[in-house]
């Protein structure tokens, strides 16, 4: 059937039937008909104004055109949809396609724009507690560490999102247990290269297990792209196993299956893992002849990348030959395409500036007509609204609710001029850097306002807790000489390190380190100040999670 009669057949569909088509064609592994039928989806739901079909049409789009290698323009339908669902307000529908999104941009080269996608999609994904967001999240970040060269921290983001599948559809697990099994055909001899034998043991029986239940899924879901590329998966980890004929099998069976289906890609990917097997064997002479295979057909299939790794897999296996001319000649070539594949990453962002910017030009003026209707409606609410905001914001920290830097210096002087012994306690969040690095932003706003609370929990009516900025909070103890105050300290740091942190995101845990210093008197408030600051900083030295005080 041509593009045009299937065009025909559809003219009837409703925009919901055509997504349904389009899902169904997607689990079946049958991408171009499921192109199609996305495409119409997302044509028909334009025209009627229907943002959320027209969104939801061009993340199936995005995903299927990935499978199909057209990279750049599942980008193109991705950006698209999240530009529509920006506007509709749908976090949970704008996540899930940021994580498609990040696919096609790791299999472009264009890595750091795949981890700022995702880096997005965890920040709304913890600020929705959404767990399946959070998983697929991970997922993908450890597919994109992993494309990077980092197997360490791939492994690390790939166990994470394994711990949350539990509940999930089959689609996800196999999904995470293929990827953790993927991660593993480079992460064993990795560790193995390191000396660490026991720990490449143990993560290959892992991975042994993972394959064999995503291969299950994959045929009970009768779904071809699936079974083929968990073949050729359970074959290189049992080559990994020294099982090479029974790797030899599984691969070929993957390849078989690829050819069927018309996955170019996926019998690239097993050709080569046939010579790299053959490889294995010291048989080089026939495993040159596979990679000659296989490098044809990458070239077929446009995938630059794998066309660059069997480049040097040749190099290598024509010097175990002998052939040094050969071995320098394809290496040459391999240096060639990676100075190509860089210079079509630098045109790659080039044209989708120039698509984003089309887009974002559209949004802003629509969003700018809704804006300025707006002000001619509530002009004088919106005023009275923003002088409240101003005041507030004048003097109280917009994150966490506490009194800010400008407020202390109004308010912490009131406090010492009754004569009433005052201490002042300045804190700080240890490593705080690593938890923003490691979990996200979100999750470093969420542990700054409990932290802010937990302090709250344990002060007086009569006492001043503020946020000066950063991760650093002062507290005022109001009547509290310098024993007294390093005491009720010492029960703010424990309060903060036994807090159950992990209820925020798993691994977490949060100390803070206190310098207390007492004030003599209103002329004497800076130089407290300052003996506190050096006393946090003693604190800091001294190995964190403490209180230092005069």
């Amino acid at each position: 059937m041509t593009t045009v009669d299937v065009a025909q057949s559809h003219a009837a569909l409703t925009v919901s039937a055509l997504l349904a088509l389009a899902e169904e064609k997607r689990l079946a592994g049958d991408y171009r008909a499921g192109c199609e039928a996305a495409r119409q989806a997302a044509d028909r739901a334009a025209s009627a104004g229907d943002a959320a079909g027209e969104a939801a049409a061009l993340r199936s789009l995005g995903v299927q055109l990935m499978r199909l290698g057209q990279q750049e323009e599942a980008v193109a339908a991705c950006r698209k949809a999240v530009v529509r669902l920006e506007t509709l307000g749908d976090a949970v529908a704008l996540c899930e396609v940021l994580t498609v999104q990040a696919m096609p941009l790791n299999d472009l080269g264009m890595h750091e724009e795949a981890l700022d996608v995702l880096a997005t999609a965890r920040d709304i994904a913890q600020r929705l507690g959404n767990r399946n967001l959070l998983y697929w999240v991970h997922n993908r970040l450890g597919v994109v560490h992993g494309s990077m060269g980092d197997r360490e921290l791939s492994t690390e983001c790939l166990m994470q999102a394994l711990s949350l599948v539990d509940g999930m559809d089959d689609e996800a697990r196999f999904c995470i247990l293929n990827n953790v099994s993927d991660n593993a055909v480079y992460e064993v001899p990795r560790l193995r290269g390191r000396g660490d034998a026991e720990a490449a043991d143990r993560a290959l029986a892992d991975a042994l297990g993972y394959v064999a239940e995503a291969l299950r899924l994959a045929r009970v879901a009768c779904h071809p792209y699936r079974e083929s590329i968990s073949l050729d998966n359970y074959g290189m980890l049992l080559a990994l196993a020294g099982d090479l004929d029974g790797a030899a099998l599984l691969i070929e069976e993957s390849r078989q299956l690829a050819v069927r289906a018309g996955y170019r890609s996926l019998e690239s990917a097993a050709l080569q893992h046939q010579a790299r097997v053959r490889l294995m064997r010291g048989d080089h002479a026939t495993a040159i002849e596979g990679l000659i295979l296989a490098l044809d057909r990458a070239r077929q299939a446009g995938e630059k990348p794998m066309t660059m790794e069997i480049l040097r897999e040749l190099s290598g296996a024509y010097e175990k030959v002998g052939d040094f001319a050969a071995a320098l000649s394809h290496y040459r070539d391999y240096h060639d395409l990676e100075r190509e594949l860089h210079n079509q990453v630098a045109a790659a962002r080039a044209r989708m500036a120039a698509h984003y910017f089309e887009l974002d030009n559209a949004r802003l003026e629509a969003e700018n007509a809704r804006l300025e209707a707006a002000l001619h409606r509530n002009r004088s609410d919106e005023l009275a609204a923003d002088n409240l905001i101003w005041q507030r914001q004048a003097t109280e920290d917009a994150l966490t609710g506490l009194p800010n830097r400008r407020s202390v210096d109004e308010r912490l002087p009131k406090l010492v001029e009754d004569g009433v012994p005052v201490c002042v306690a300045v804190a700080d969040v240890d490593l705080f850097k690593r938890v923003n690095d490691r979990y996200g932003h979100f999750v470093g706003d969420e542990v700054l306002r409990r932290i802010a609370a937990i302090l709250l929990d344990h002060v007086r009516e009569s006492d001043l807790v503020a946020r000066l900025g950063g991760e650093e909070f002062l507290i005022a103890l109001h009547g509290s000489g310098i024993a007294d105050a390093q005491v009720k300290c010492e029960l703010l740091r424990a309060s903060v390190a036994a807090y159950p942190w992990e209820q925020i995101e798993p691994g977490l845990a949060v100390t803070i380190s206190l310098g207390v210093a007492q004030i003599a008197g209103p002329a004497s408030l800076p130089d407290a100040l300052s003996v506190a600051d050096q006393h946090l900083y003693e604190a800091k030295r001294a190995g964190r999670n403490r209180v230092r005080a005069a």
